[in-house]
This record gives C-alpha cells, sequence and structure tokens, in this order.
C-alpha cells in the first residue's frame, strides 16, 4: 500500500461514528456483526453498516461470514456478515518519511553479531526498568491491583493493547515490533521480552511475570500473576 492510501485509509477514522466502530471491532477478540456493533456505538444497523464497508474498503477492516445462531442447514438462515480488524499495516507521515529502512538495516547488523545483540538485550531491559520506575511516580499504591493497573497504562502507551486472557494475566494483541519481527523474530522477541521483564523490574512487580510465549495472532510475551 502507498503512503497516499494509507493516508486515505487512516482519514476515514475522522468522521466520529466512524470511528467508535472501529475501535470497538478492534478491541474485540473475535468478529463483530453489523447489528452488535450498532448497538455498542449507538447508530442505526444502516448507518453501522454503511461506515463498515467503508472500513473494510480503506483496508482497516476486514470480512467473514458466519451464522451467529450455529444452526446449520434448511431454515438456518443465512450467514451474517462479520468484522475484524485488518492485519495490513499503515504507515502515515506527512511529509512522507521510512524509518522501517533503517530500523531493518539496524537489526541486520544487529542479528550478526553475538556481541551486538547481547548489547541490544541489556539495553531493552534498562529501558524497561526506567519506564517501570517513571509509571510508579503516577500511582498511589504499590501493591497488586494498583502495580497491574500501571503496567497496563504502560503497555496501553506503548501500542501492545493488553487484554486480560481470562488466566490470571495479560496477552498482548498487538506487537509494534511487527515489521522488524518478521525479519528477525529471535532478535526482536527477545529484546521485547527484556524491555517487558525490565518493566515489571522497575515497577518492583513482586508476582508479576513476563513470559516469552510464542502464538499465532498475539505479542510473544505474556504478563502472568
Amino acid at each position: 500500500m502507498s503512503g497516499g492510501e494509507d493516508l486515505d485509509g487512516v482519514a476515514l477514522l475522522a468522521e466520529p461514528a466512524r470511528r467508535s466502530l472501529y475501535k470497538y471491532v478492534a478491541a474485540s477478540e473475535r468478529p463483530v456483526g453489523r447489528q452488535e456493533a450498532a448497538a455498542q456505538v449507538g447508530v442505526s444497523k444502516a448507518l453501522a453498516a454503511f461506515h463498515l464497508d467503508r472500513l473494510v474498503d480503506g483496508g482497516l477492516l476486514e470480512t467473514e461470514y458466519a451464522r451467529l445462531s450455529g444452526r446449520r442447514g434448511p431454515g438456518a438462515g443465512r450467514p451474517a456478515k462479520l468484522y475484524r480488524r485488518s492485519g495490513r499495516d499503515f504507515d502515515v507521515s506527512v511529509p512522507r518519511r521510512d524509518y522501517a529502512l533503517p530500523a531493518l538495516l539496524l537489526s541486520e547488523v544487529v542479528a550478526a553479531s553475538a556481541r551486538s545483540r547481547s548489547a541490544a538485550m541489556s539495553r531493552a531491559r534498562s529501558l524497561g526498568v526506567d519506564l517501570g520506575k517513571e509509571a510508579l511516580r503516577g500511582i498511589r499504591s504499590r501493591r497488586g491491583p494498583g502495580l497491574r493497573a500501571a503496567l497496563r497504562r504502560v503497555l496501553e502507551d506503548r501500542g501492545f493493547e493488553p487484554q486480560a486472557d481470562g488466566r490470571e494475566g495479560l496477552r498482548l494483541r498487538n506487537c509494534p515490533f511487527a515489521i522488524l519481527s518478521r525479519e528477525h523474530s529471535d532478535l526482536m522477541c527477545g529484546m521485547n521480552h527484556a524491555l517487558l521483564s525490565g518493566l515489571v523490574e522497575g515497577l518492583g512487580g513482586a508476582g508479576i511475570k513476563a513470559v516469552l510465549e510464542l502464538e499465532p495472532g498475539w505479542c510473544c510475551v505474556r504478563f502472568k500473576w
């Protein structure tokens, strides 16, 4: 996708109702139907359908079809059109910049040198510690719930999109380093794990662990407590 197309796609989010629909669908762990999205945002189903399809045309959402009732065969009704966030990356800057290329070149240099890799892991952990200590300044309670809330805020600010995993912890729906991790997964996942382990250390998060767990569709680190 070209820079101009990226800009056109992101510009679709300027419309408030459309932006709200996108946020709801993007935050959902499963594909969302028109009726559900409309009810959550407070617009008509017809208006929701119009905006959702515009987001599909712009590349921000993708679609699939399924019967919401779970029924099959005659009388089951037509499959519903469902929406989910697109896996496409959008890179918008004015004027056009390309930070991914030098980042990729630098990552290739680091990946080729054991000494550079070790230095990168150490620096990533140090940065994570600094982020954790900075987050501590804004909270009153430094015990369990307060620390977990502070952790979540840092992760949200950094684009990780944390979500409760139902197993006393957090999973991360987004990898902010996805472009680089596709080419150098060992290096980037290692640095990411070092960064987030340092974050926990900086928070003084007794009982919180950043664990490296590779699972398709998720960031490589999961938090447990």
